[in-house]
């Protein structure tokens, strides 16, 4: 992999990271057990499957 292959790739991740870390503190706030915590950790890993499936919904498609 070239250097500037790794540079232009790299703030994807940072997007990526802080929108995962804005989806652990809103679904963990939303809990109101232990379990809908565990329950909002899970949805934290996949909340890139909610964003698109919103979109779809938003867009019409």
């Amino acid at each position: 992999m070239k250097q500037q292959d790794v540079q232009h790739s790299a703030p994807n991740g940072v997007f990526y990271g802080l929108g995962m870390i804005g989806a652990m503190i809103y679904y963990i706030g939303q809990a109101t057990c232990f379990w809908g915590g565990v329950l909002g950790f899970l949805k934290t890993l996949v909340w890139p499957v909610f964003f698109v499936l919103e979109a779809l919904r938003f867009f019409g498609a």
